[in-house]
């Protein structure tokens, strides 16, 4: 398998008491990842949290300060969103970018929903459709379907009957996170394209991460045909350049969350997958031999949550400069 494209994820903590630092060094890090020849930027969406609420916010002003590397959310809750008012925010941020907007999405009942639904649907929750059906709605919308009755001019203002500003092109780059068989298998049937991460729910009594995955990305293929594409999101922590201290930081991190590995999580049995630290030659063989790793050939590494600036700098510059070429990728600069 030869990596194509490139890319990384990030959550873009911040100081609730500063947000602004956190959010400047997010910037900072895309900016690094176009610079390092990073294909693509991902950023997840976190509500009521100490990381980034507002992905079309961010990667705005993202758009503005890079000029090639497309850029991601993966992903957005949609249950938590007024699908056409988000299609009206991403469509804005495309336009904004030229075209560079790779929207990721996940569907039914976002984490602790039961914690803010009244804030969020006050009175009306129990009528939202958090069902695969709102992203189809949102699809529609971004797509130019018919939105509203009236068209025209009214005294000297236009009115259209679609969402504006229309992105050419979006709809065919929107993306789905699938954690399940049934999801990846939805995803492909319904055209849109695959986001798998470092959670998989676990089936038929598989325990085994890359073979679980291995079977949801072979499910999408299927269901998909030709066109699909599908990106896959390990933790990935090359040492090649780190200093002694960040790698003991490194390496006591992922023994930290060792114990979760092979063992399903919660009722609905999640599996999580293990983080890769080392060399980027150590990092690459255990690569290759992921099932799952071996059917992509785009990845958008996930950045730990919980290290420093100087860390990240450090991890894109390792996994650009010496892990990824060992996967066969070339940056297209």
């Amino acid at each position: 398998m030869t990596l194509r494209r490139l890319g990384f994820l990030t959550i873009g903590l911040f100081d609730p008491a500063q947000p602004r630092g956190g959010h400047e060094t997010t910037l900072q890090l895309i900016e690094l990842g176009e610079r390092l020849g990073f294909d693509s930027a991902w950023v997840r969406q976190r509500h009521l949290q100490f990381g980034i609420s507002s992905p079309a916010t961010v990667l705005a002003a993202a758009s503005q300060r890079t000029s090639r590397i497309s850029l991601g959310t993966a992903v957005i809750p949609l249950g938590a969103e007024n699908p056409l008012r988000l299609a009206e925010d991403l469509a804005t941020v495309d336009v904004l970018s030229g075209g560079r907007l790779n929207p990721g999405f996940s569907t039914g009942t976002p984490m602790h929903f039961d914690d803010y639904k009244e804030a969020l649907y006050p009175g009306t929750w129990r009528d939202e459709d958090l069902s695969y059906a709102r992203l189809l709605r949102f699809r529609g919308f971004v797509r130019g379907d018919q939105v509203s009755s009236f068209t025209g001019r009214e005294g000297i203002e236009d009115y259209s009957e679609r969402v504006e500003p229309f992105a050419a092109g979006l709809a065919e780059r929107l993306w789905y996170g699938a954690g399940s068989t049934r999801s990846a298998r939805w995803a492909g049937a319904n055209g849109f394209h695959l986001l798998t991460s470092s959670v998989v729910q676990s089936e038929n009594g598989v325990t085994d991460f890359g073979a679980v995955q291995r079977a949801q990305i072979d499910a999408y293929r299927e269901a998909r045909g030709e066109g699909g594409r599908v990106s896959q999101g390990l933790v990935v922590i090359p040492t090649d350049s780190a200093t002694a201290a960040q790698v003991e930081r490194y390496r006591s991190y992922a023994a930290s969350r060792a114990h979760r590995v092979g063992v399903p999580q919660g009722p609905r049995g999640m599996l999580f997958a293990a983080d890769l630290v080392g060399p980027s030659a150590e990092i690459a063989s255990r690569l290759h031999d992921d099932p799952a790793f071996q059917a992509v050939d785009e990845v958008a590494f996930a950045l730990p949550f919980s290290f420093e600036h100087d860390d990240y700098v450090q991890l894109l510059t390792d996994i650009a400069a010496s892990l990824a070429p060992l996967l066969g990728w070339s940056p297209q600069l």
